[in-house]
């Protein structure tokens, strides 16, 4: 099977070095992030030009991958990308990335399912209760991105099948 091409979703400032390191793992292909002289254009164009930027970036992918660290959930443009990715009909699914290092070493505590914050249409249900969240398991930063490397696949792949049937 061809390698899968996904968007990622995370929360920049505090999360970029995890989100590195999973996107580098290297068994689907993900967006690139944007050079920082290219975000900077894109933020001085304002809101519309970000949801722009995000739409671009979304096409031809079949799956959003959020990558969930402490502060993730609930912020604006992490929803837009949930959002716009389930209303596409893309496969969505979480990661929690709290467990891996940052560059200086360190791990943090475990943020909120971002799906808790976005309905599920006018069901009165969240996200939360179709999309899943996974919480790597592991004793240590290293076993924790092993279980990303070893399930990223079949997560994005079960995205797709449950995002098929909802």
């Amino acid at each position: 099977m061809a390698k899968r091409q996904v968007f990622y979703s995370f929360h920049y400032s505090p999360d970029c070095w995890r989100a590195s390191m999973v996107r580098n793992i290297g068994v689907i292909e993900g967006n690139k992030p944007a050079p920082d002289n290219d975000w900077e254009k894109i933020k001085a164009g304002k809101d519309e030009a970000i949801k722009r930027w995000i739409n671009n970036q979304m096409d031809y992918r079949s799956c959003t991958i959020v990558l969930v660290g402490n502060q993730t959930a609930n912020r604006k443009w992490i929803n837009y990308e949930i959002i716009k990715s389930w209303d596409k009909g893309m496969g969505v699914v979480g990661i929690y990335i709290h467990g891996l290092k940052n560059s200086k070493g360190f791990i943090t505590e475990r943020g909120d399912n971002p799906f808790d914050y976005i309905g599920y249409g006018n069901t009165g249900r969240k996200l939360s209760s179709i999309v899943k969240c996974y919480n790597p398991s592991g004793e240590n930063s290293k076993e924790r991105y092993e279980w990303i490397s070893k399930y990223i696949s079949d997560a994005v792949e079960e995205a797709i099948n449950i995002r098929k049937i909802n």
